[in-house]
């Protein structure tokens, strides 16, 4: 009975079937009540008592693997006949339409790609910060307008804990940690106590660049300038710099562009001058670079920074900064064929 029960598992494990009817004569074969397995059964009470234990287990070994392999048989060719194997029955009869790319993160991509080729690496950093990074360290003074609760978020009131105005915090966390040659751009959303309209908003982008190395001049900066410039506005584009004033560079500079939507001819939205602020930049100051632990008699550097949104108004023409963060799918479906 043993062999037999061995020879049968033997058997059955090599069982092939090229169609439906060929399973099912299997089936009929070996677990009809007339078939293979119900006769070994039958014959169970001729064994002797001292194997009876072993045999019934082999039994019903046996029988399992046989209804197993048999089964599996049967769902393979049932697969194979209805095709549709693979088929989410759940799944909706209408097409699912695919999302759109937010304009604004399709610009600041296209703006972090041309700074990479000009070997800027991504830096990130924290959007609750402390007074230090955000203020201190980038020589704002004590009293200076931007620690007012007018333009700054404090966290529970607490003077020391902000959300981030600006990602000038980034670059201060960076150079600390990292010795010159520093080349980094930081992109992320900032926030501002401003009320919301259609030129302002209480939230918004920013990406700032920084390079600080030996012999970085105001030259570095203007050429580096020049090439965002052409490389997002076209190769016609002009820039211009104005002499400027913020806390942390010094000499410091606003840089405007030839009008791309009239090609600095003059129109309403250049208010007919030809040409169009896009940036803030100018040298590392000194100061902020002793703050973070770089010796400024050694390293100098540049350092500039753009509204995502303003470059999007510039390229897309939007007039209303509301429109970027109501979720309005009119506004948004526009978007669909960029890339």
């Amino acid at each position: 009975m043993i062999e037999k029960i061995q020879s049968l598992l033997a058997e059955v494990s090599n069982l092939t079937a090229k169609h439906t009817e060929d399973a099912e004569n299997l089936r009929v074969k070996y677990l009809s009540k007339k078939g293979v397995i119900s006769a070994l059964m039958d014959d169970f009470r001729n064994v002797p008592g001292d194997q009876k234990r072993q045999v019934g287990m082999m039994l019903n070994e046996l029988k399992q693997k046989t209804q197993e392999k048999i089964q599996s048989l049967k769902e393979q060719f049932e697969n194979a006949e209805s095709g549709c194997s693979d088929l989410d029955l759940s799944r909706t009869s209408y097409p699912v339409a695919l999302g759109t790319r937010h304009p604004l993160s399709i610009v600041r991509e296209e703006i972090c790609d041309i700074f990479k080729r000009l070997g800027f690496s991504i830096a990130e950093g924290p959007e609750v910060e402390d007074d230090w990074h955000v203020f201190s360290s980038l020589n704002f003074a004590e009293d200076h307008p931007a620690r007012d609760m007018q333009d700054t978020f404090f966290i529970q009131n607490d003077p020391q804990i902000v959300l981030r105005t600006h990602t000038s915090s980034v670059q201060t966390r960076v150079m600390e940690k990292t010795q010159p040659p520093v080349r980094i751009i930081c992109p992320g959303r900032v926030y501002r106590n401003e009320a919301i309209s259609y030129r302002a908003h209480c939230f918004f982008h920013q990406v700032e660049a920084l390079y600080v190395d030996k012999n970085v001049s105001f030259a570095d900066l203007k050429q580096a300038l020049l090439f965002f410039a052409k490389e997002m506005f076209g190769a016609d584009t002009k820039i211009r710099l104005r002499p400027s004033y913020f806390p942390f560079t010094e000499p410091s500079a606003e840089m405007d562009i030839s009008c791309n939507i009239c090609g600095g001819k003059g129109c309403p939205f250049c208010k007919h001058t030809g040409w169009v602020e896009i940036l803030g930049c100018g040298m590392v100051d000194p100061n902020v670079l002793d703050n973070c632990g770089i010796d400024s008699k050694v390293y100098s550097g540049y350092a500039l920074g753009m509204g995502i949104e303003r470059i999007t108004n510039l390229k897309y023409r939007v007039k209303d900064l509301r429109l970027f963060s109501e979720n309005d799918l009119r506004f948004l479906e526009q978007f669909e064929s960029a890339h």
